[in-house]
């Protein structure tokens, strides 16, 4: 029995072939030792073969993956099928029909803002301290580029009391319950703003309302002017100019005029302008009234 190879070609020997084999002999001058280098250099070769079979089928994975991601992104922004025509699905795979959508949540808001109309609108919210100093607390009062210094100052609940012609009984008949007043004046003009209170809104819009008739109708309805305080007496016999506004539960009047006297004609500018000026202010003063209330019981 012959443990050598015999006859026919010789097989090769490959590492990575199962069952082949090495030419081999057991020595003798005329056996062949094997060439390791060359083996070596072989086996090298097969291993980098080998590595870049991984790295390619590994960039074919990555390639996958970024194409399943690409369609989730697509379907995520609102649209329930992919652009083109994917074919390298998975096997049994599908494309997801139902679009991402964002949590839902609650709506919630704030509460809205309180309304100081309200809190003026009826003596039953509007009970925060009432005063001539509170309503009027500016000695020097700047409108503009106007100036007006403040002179004296009333506080009656006869509302009549301080009321000429047909205001008093305006002011009756409607249930006003008090009358306060200051005066500004500036450059020889001055200017009592009366603040008449009423229970209702309602009561103090009638006010207003029979008080501006009585003026188209051209008769007298306007609160007694107040001197004193380094203002001279105004508005007793010459010709005035008087308005009549509400608002809430609050109607005031103006009455303006020369201290010197002189009749308010319809060029008198500097009269229009300061009755503008103080009326604009006193409504600013009644609203700011409802704004501090509204803020104190949104606090609460």
């Amino acid at each position: 029995m012959s443990f050598g190879q015999q006859g026919g070609p010789q097989s090769q020997w490959d590492p990575w072939k199962p069952h082949s084999q090495q030419p081999w002999t057991s020595g003798g001058d005329d056996g062949q030792t094997p060439d390791w280098a060359a083996l070596a250099e072989a086996s090298e070769t097969r291993n980098k073969r080998r590595r870049l079979l991984f790295i390619g089928g590994g960039a074919l994975a990555t390639i996958a993956i970024g194409t399943a991601v690409a369609m989730a992104v697509v379907s995520a922004n609102g649209k329930n099928e992919a652009s083109g025509n994917p074919s390298n699905l998975p096997a049994g795979g599908a494309i997801p029909s139902g679009s991402a959508s964002a949590p839902s949540f609650a709506p919630t808001s704030a509460p809205p803002p309180l309304d100081p109309k309200e809190f003026i609108a009826s003596k039953a919210k509007d009970t925060a301290p009432l005063s001539v100093q509170n309503l009027f607390p500016l000695a020097q009062l700047t409108m503009e580029s106007n100036v007006y210094k403040r002179g004296a100052t009333a506080d009656t609940k006869n509302c009549a009391s301080a009321a000429q012609d047909s205001l008093p009984k305006i002011l009756t008949g409607n249930g006003c319950t008090r009358l306060l007043r200051a005066t500004y004046s500036k450059d020889g003009v001055a200017v009592t703003v009366g603040v008449a209170v009423f229970d209702t809104e309602a009561q103090a819009a009638k006010a207003r309302t029979q008080s501006n008739a009585a003026a188209k109708a051209h008769q007298k309805a306007f609160v007694t002017a107040l001197p004193g305080n380094g203002v001279k007496a105004f508005c007793n016999a010459a010709t005035c100019l008087t308005t009549a506004n509400s608002y809430g539960r609050y109607a005031y009047f103006a009455t303006v005029g020369f201290t010197n006297g002189k009749d308010v004609t319809n060029q008198s500018t500097s009269v229009f302008k300061t009755g503008n000026d103080l009326q604009l202010y006193t409504f600013r003063q009644i609203h700011a009234r409802g704004e501090a209330q509204a803020s104190a019981a949104a606090n609460q």
